[in-house]
C-alpha cells in the first residue's frame, strides 16, 4: 500500500506530505498533523510485508517495541515516538520531524569532519544506544543516514522499530543497515545484540572522521580485504584510531562487548597536569561532587576575572576572560561527566537552538528547557538542579547571567 501526497489518514488528523525514503522493510513519510498544523514522520511497512506468514507476529514484535520506546526518558539525542495507530490493516508508528540534514549528507557536504566535531556527533548517539541497550533494544542500523543533525548541528537517532526490530522471513537480513556499517554477523544471521550497534557506530565515526567508505565486513571476511585504519587517511589521535578499529573487530567477540565500554575508549585523557587553581575543582569532580563543583567553578572563575566582590562576571570580564582557562575548567566537566556536562556542551546545544550573540528570550527559553534548568514554564531554583548524571545533557556548570556572550566567548576560545 502507497499512500500518495494530500493522502489522509486516522480520519483527517494526519495528512501525507510527501515521501521521505523507502528500503526494503518500510516506507517513511512526512505528514502533517492537522490540529497542531506541525510535521510528523510516519513509518508504515511494505505492503508486500505482509504476505509473510509470520507477518501477525512481526506486528506484535513492533508494537511491543514501540512502547518500549515510548517509554523511555526522554533522551535529547533519541528521536520521540508520539503514537501508533492501525490504517487500511497497516501498523504506522508516530515519530517527531527532525529539521536538518543526515549526519551522512553533512559528510558528503564538508567531506572529512575534524575529530573534535565528529565526537560531538558521535558520542551523544553513543550514550543514547547504551540507555537503549539497557532497555533490551538493539538498533542495528545505526548509520550516517539515520543520525539526523537538528538545525544541522544537534544529532539525533532516528529509525527505530521497523528497521531494527522486526526481520521477516520474506527479507534478507542482508537489506537491514548498510552494506558499509554492518557487522558480518548481522549480514548473515541477523544478530540481535548490542555488539551489532558497536560495530556500526564504529563505522559511521570511521566514515564522519575520514570522509570515506569503510570496506565492508563481507569482504573483509571472504575476501581477505583489510580495513585500512583512519590514521593511514587522515590525522586523528591514537585513542580514537584505536576505538574505531576495535569497534570494528571482524570477530563480535573482540569487539568492546558494551556502548558504554566503546564510550570509554573515547574518553579524552588529561595530558596536561591541571594547574594548581583548579585542582580542588577536579577532585570534586573526580568524587562526583557536583553540587560543591558547580559552586567551585562560579569560585574560581570569579577569582580568575577579579569580579569575587560584584559576585557575577559583566561583559567585559566575559570578552576578556583567559581562553587557557576556559579550556582547563571545560576540560575537567568534561573528563569527569563522560561527555555530558561542560561549557563546550553547552554551547553546542545553544547554537544548535540558534542562539547567537544576541540575546533572544525564545532562544534562551528553549535552551533552558533543553538543559533542564526549565520544567513547563518555570524556572527552576538554583537548589532544585539535577546534581548528578542523571541530568540532562549540558546541565552543568549552572549559569544564568549573559549566557549569550559567554558561548560567544567560548567560541572565541574554540573550546
Amino acid at each position: 500500500m502507497f499512500w500518495s501526497n494530500g493522502h489522509p489518514l486516522q480520519n483527517g488528523k494526519f495528512r501525507i506530505e510527501t515521501v521521505l525514503g523507502q528500503g526494503g522493510f518500510g516506507i517513511t513519510y512526512k505528514a502533517i498533523h492537522r490540529i497542531l498544523e506541525a510535521p510528523m514522520v510516519i513509518k508504515t511497512p511494505n505492503a508486500f510485508l505482509q504476505n509473510d506468514p509470520d507477518y501477525p507476529k512481526y506486528v506484535q514484535r513492533f508494537i511491543r517495541e514501540a512502547r518500549i520506546l515510548a517509554n523511555l526518558p526522554p533522551h535529547p539525542h533519541i528521536v520521540r515516538v508520539n503514537d501508533i495507530f492501525e490504517e487500511d490493516t497497516a501498523h504506522c508508528l508516530v515519530m517527531e520531524f527532525i529539521k536538518g540534514m543526515s549526519l551522512y549528507e553533512w559528510v558528503q557536504q564538508k567531506r572529512a569532519i575534524p575529530e573534535k566535531e565528529a565526537l560531538g556527533y558521535i558520542r551523544p548517539i553513543a550514550e543514547a544506544l547504551a540507555m537503549v541497550h539497557n532497555a533490551g533494544l538493539v538498533h542495528r542500523d545505526a548509520t550516517p543516514l539515520n543520525i539526523m543533525l537538528r538545525d544541522n548541528s544537534y544529532p539525533v537517532l532516528i529509525d527505530f522499530g521497523i528497521s531494527g526490530e522486526i526481520i521477516p522471513t520474506t527479507v534478507s537480513s542482508k537489506m537491514f543497515g548498510n552494506r558499509a556499517f554492518a557487522p558480518y554477523e548481522q549480514m548473515i544471521k541477523g544478530n540481535r545484540e548490542p555488539v551489532v550497534d558497536v560495530y556500526t557506530l564504529a563505522a559511521t565515526l570511521y566514515y564522519v572522521v575520514t570522509g570515506q567508505l569503510p570496506v565492508d565486513s563481507l569482504s573483509r571476511r571472504v575476501d581477505d580485504e583489510e580495513l585500512i585504519p583512519p590514521q593511514d587517511l587522515v590525522t586523528v589521535s591514537d585513542r580514537v584510531n584505536e576505538a574505531i578499529m576495535q569497534g570494528m573487530a571482524l570477530k563480535s567477540s573482540e569487539r568492546p562487548p558494551t556502548m558504554q565500554d566503546w564510550l570509554h575508549l573515547l574518553v579524552v585523557e588529561e595530558v596536561e597536569p591541571t594547574p594548581p587553581r583548579y585542582q580542588r575543582l577536579e577532585a570534586l569532580l573526580a568524587a562526583g561532587k557536583w553540587q560543591e563543583a558547580d559552586k567551585e567553578t562560579t569560585k574560581v572563575m570569579l577569582q580568575v576575572a577579579g569580579r569575587e566582590k560584584e559576585g557575577y562576571l559583566d561583559v567585559q570580564s566575559i570578552d576578556n576572560f583567559p581562553c587557557e582557562d576556559l579550556r582547563a575548567i571545560d576540560r575537567l566537566w568534561v573528563k569527569y561527566s563522560q561527555g555530558r556536562f561542560g561549557f563546550s556542551v553547552q554551547k553546542r546545544i545553544y547554537q544548535s537552538l540558534g542562539g547567537t550573540q544576541e540575546f533572544d528570550p525564545e532562544v534562551w527559553k528553549k535552551f533552558g528547557d533543553r538543559v533542564g534548568w526549565r520544567e513547563g514554564d518555570r524556572w527552576l531554583y538554583y537548589n532544585d538542579l539535577t546534581f548528578n548524571l542523571t541530568a540532562k545533557e549540558g546541565h552543568l556548570p549552572e549559569r544564568n547571567r549573559g549566557v549569550e556572550r559567554f558561548f560567544s566567548r567560548v567560541e572565541t576560545c574554540e573550546v
